[in-house]
């Protein structure tokens, strides 16, 4: 499989994705919204039976959020069908959507009585009965507003304290006075902190916040309360508080979730610690039917560095099969840009100032040899920015070492740049130009095994690669990575033009790498094609020959542009190989412009398993 790294590749439309996912579901959320508690078979079997069971490995997962749903439980107009249809989404849909937390963000009544709260306590056993973990809060509505978290016993606290949630896989705990709890899910490979808060903390209730972070120094917190948000960039008095006292001084709150207020908004604050957090109200008891327990779905991707968020009702749409009336057709999703939308966090930059992620060390060349290694360079143990001179050794043995030639006043330096999953952490620094052509570029020695080596049996070339900001195509395209000298011309292949050298591995115009070659088998030129690879970024490539057929993998993943014909070995005047430079009609014609990582040849195809990067 394709390896996976934090590069900048772009937003997919993942929350389209998401809807075409939720809307396949209908059948099953028809099913259940109108029945009694009691899951059909079809959602049994999606929660796995044997418990609640996320993926906890994967990049992507759903956050599950509902906010005020008090107008559904009001004194005797009490209707549990459309939080229930909510609660059950997550039993159907959580394996699709790798579902692993629900934060209720309180008011979940009207006004706290038993009667109410008692059935809002019977929809929840939806999740008590699978294991589900979720989190709920109270919110002014469900205990005296005027009071804090040392109120005291609550008909609310006898159904929604510690003890509901005693013996959850995702429970962490409590404070004494049982109004604030603290949830733990894994995630991504990690421990995510949920810190259900209160409408109202008193200093007790601060100062246990604090100590539930302090003990997990590592997670993410997302933290829900009631009050918070209350417009776009803007805070609301007691959310204010909870900024300064709380929210600002503890970088490992990213996300803060609240209700209370209509309609939907949103606030981006810096900490201290100058990082962003997002701040996000949600609200829709204002809307039909009280907000027909409207749930947003925050649907994590960690390998995109995006959090895209949807809104929508399963009570309603379970009900489409049946006939929605106007105002149903309507509330079915909210799609405005404040119910829908993304963001966009660079999660490992974003937690790095408590949980860095710890680089990847160094490996001994000698790990690299694997059987068939022809030639290795590498570019570690130099001082940044000094001159490239003398000899650059093939640590292979095989004796394939590299001298410098210079164009002009070109130069080539050492730099400690390099790729995070690259052997050696070190590279080299070209600065080709094109007009007027200047640089400086290597070449191997006269008389090396490789200028003479055809590979009929297959190969594997690798390269780890990045270019600057200041990369245009009008100056450094074509600069090359790999190539050989020698053109299709001398070598008497003279299909498509002769003057292109016998192999080279360069970047095109995107930047994009190229495997142009006169296989041994062939007149005409073989290419294999990459894609647009983004500038400061390192990227790793690799062209794999298996003695019929030639693959380009770029970070492990093969490329689309691959060609089907058969083609064998590579074609040799018995001349020298290029790293950083690319010769047209026998003569260099463009030097790279960028960074060169480890670069390594092999006489067989390797495995995507045996590359550099893995």
């Amino acid at each position: 499989m394709c390896t996976s790294h934090d590069h900048d590749r772009g937003e997919a439309p993942q929350a389209d994705a998401g809807r075409r996912t939720f809307l396949r579901a209908t059948a099953l959320i028809g099913a259940a919204a109108t029945a009694g508690v009691a899951l059909p078979a079809t959602a049994a079997e999606a929660a796995g039976q044997g418990g609640w069971r996320p993926d906890r490995e994967s990049r992507r997962f759903t956050f599950v959020v509902m906010p005020d749903t008090q107008y559904l439980f009001d004194g005797p107009s009490i209707d549990p069908k459309p939080i229930e249809a909510s609660l059950r989404y997550l039993l159907e849909q959580g394996r699709e959507e790798n579902i692993v937390f629900l934060s209720h963000l309180g008011d979940l009544t009207e006004n706290g009585t038993a009667a109410e709260v008692e059935a809002a306590s019977r929809a929840f056993r939806i999740l008590d009965r699978y294991g589900v973990g979720y989190s709920v809060l109270a919110g002014n509505h469900d205990v005296r507003s005027s009071t804090d978290d040392q109120r005291g016993p609550t008909p609310y606290l006898e159904a929604f304290g510690p003890e509901r949630f005693e013996g959850k896989g995702t429970f962490g705990g409590a404070s004494p006075d049982g109004y604030n709890t603290f949830h733990l899910f894994e995630a991504a490979g990690r421990e995510w902190l949920v810190l259900s808060l209160d409408w109202r903390l008193s200093a007790k209730g601060f100062a246990w916040a604090k100590e539930v972070i302090a003990r997990h120094p590592k997670a993410p917190v997302i933290l829900t309360t009631h009050e918070l948000v209350y417009g776009d960039d803007a805070l609301s008095s007691y959310g204010q508080k909870l900024w300064d006292q709380l929210i600002e001084d503890h970088d490992q709150i990213f996300l803060t979730l609240n209700g209370h207020f209509w309609p939907a908004a949103r606030a981006t604050r810096k900490n201290a610690a100058g990082n962003d957090v997002h701040l996000h109200l949600t609200n829709y008891q204002n809307r039909y039917y009280g907000g027909a327990a409207m749930i947003r779905l925050y649907r994590f991707d960690l390998d995109r560095n995006t959090i895209d968020v949807e809104t929508i009702s399963p009570w309603i749409l379970g009900r489409a099969a049946k006939g929605l009336n106007a105002l149903e057709r309507q509330e079915i999703e909210l799609t405005g840009p404040e119910d829908r939308f993304s963001v966009a966090i660079d999660f490992e930059r974003r937690f790095a100032g408590f949980a860095p992620v710890p680089a990847r060390p160094a490996r001994p060349a000698s790990e690299l040899l694997v059987r068939g290694t022809v030639a290795y360079w590498r570019f570690d143990g130099h001082g940044e920015g000094a001159a490239v001179d003398g000899t650059v050794r093939d640590l292979s043995g095989r004796g394939n070492d590299l001298t410098v030639v210079r164009v002009g006043a070109g130069t080539l330096t050492w730099s400690a740049d390099h790729h995070p999953d690259q052997p050696g952490h070190g590279s080299l620094r070209f600065r080709g130009d094109k007009s007027p052509l200047v640089g400086a570029y290597l070449r191997t020695v006269d008389g090396a095994p490789l200028n003479s080596a055809t590979f009929e049996r297959g190969y594997t070339v690798e390269a780890f690669y990045k270019v600057p900001s200041t990369w245009t195509a009008s100056r450094n395209a074509w600069g090359g990575l790999v190539s050989r000298t020698g053109t299709g011309g001398a070598a008497g292949k003279t299909e498509g033009d002769p003057d292109e050298p016998l192999a080279t591995l360069s970047l095109s115009d995107g930047p994009g790498p190229q495997w142009a070659v006169r296989p041994v088998n062939q007149q005409g030129i073989a290419t294999n094609w990459g894609h647009e690879t983004a500038r400061e970024t390192w990227w790793h490539v690799a062209v794999v020959n298996d003695g019929r057929h030639t693959t380009m993998y770029v970070e492990g993943c093969p490329v689309v542009r691959n060609p089907t014909a058969r083609s064998v070995g590579l074609t040799s005047l018995g001349l020298p190989w290029l790293l950083g430079g690319y010769e047209y009609g026998g003569r260099i014609d463009q030097i790279h412009n960028g960074w060169l990582g480890d670069v390594r040849i092999v006489e067989r195809a390797l495995p995507v398993s045996q590359f550099m990067n893995h």
